[in-house]
């Protein structure tokens, strides 16, 4: 059983994403130590524990003042490219969602696609460069051919998923991974992971019983 995308999910989204940020942030830190600066886990874990110390100050009025302050979180928070990346594609979100009080499966492609949107003009990275993009990208595409939002959060989180898995024979062309050039074969993209893992805890909040806490999810 599902619940509706609003302003409840919204903050149950963050704080689930936090949750499994937190779960895998050794993880992401090795997989950040292979092809880049191994601070990744420790970057993404420091700017969702903020997030989530916000929301015990003050509940979102909306899902977009949530997202809105889920970014000015991870811009000020989180270091490297991340906090940028991550912190644009969530205030491009924010203004694709604008005052809706939920989200169908329509508004939930547009948000995820203003979302990558975002990435790529503050990256320039594109599909296959070993990235995030490589997870955004067919999230978007897979939420855009699902039905009502649930199946769109669903949809989008396989995708990413298969995206984050499919950058392992990948040579970076973007990033410090560039720089090993042949050698960034073989490994994961971190920030493709970290993607991955967000959009799962889109899904897991979007389940009923999942109170504000969170449980489950993970890659």
């Amino acid at each position: 059983m599902m619940t509706d995308l609003d302003t409840a999910w919204a903050e149950r989204w963050l704080r689930e994403s936090a949750r499994v940020i937190a779960l895998h942030r050794e993880e992401l830190i090795e997989l950040d130590r292979a092809i880049g600066d191994g601070d990744h886990g420790e970057n993404m874990d420091r700017g969702f524990g903020a997030i989530v110390a916000q929301l015990d100050e003050e509940a979102p009025a909306s899902v977009g003042a949530a997202l809105k302050m889920a970014a000015m979180m991870l811009m000020s928070k989180v270091g490297g490219a991340a906090g940028p990346l991550y912190g644009t594609a969530f205030l491009r979100a924010a203004t694709s969602v604008g005052e809706a009080e939920a989200l169908n499966g329509t508004e939930v492609a547009a948000m995820l696609a203003a979302a990558r949107d975002g990435i790529v003009a503050r990256g320039r990275a594109e599909l296959g460069d070993k990235t995030m993009v490589d997870a955004w990208s067919p999230a978007v595409d897979a939420a855009g051919r699902a039905g009502d939002g649930e199946a769109a959060l669903g949809a989008a989180a396989d995708a990413a998923e298969a995206g984050a898995e499919a950058t392992k024979p990948l040579v970076a062309r973007k990033g410090r991974a560039s720089y090993l050039g042949q050698r960034s074969a073989g490994h994961l993209d971190p920030g493709a992971v970290s993607t991955s893992l967000i959009l799962r805890a889109a899904v897991t909040a979007a389940m009923s019983e999942i109170g504000a806490g969170g449980a489950g999810g993970g890659r």
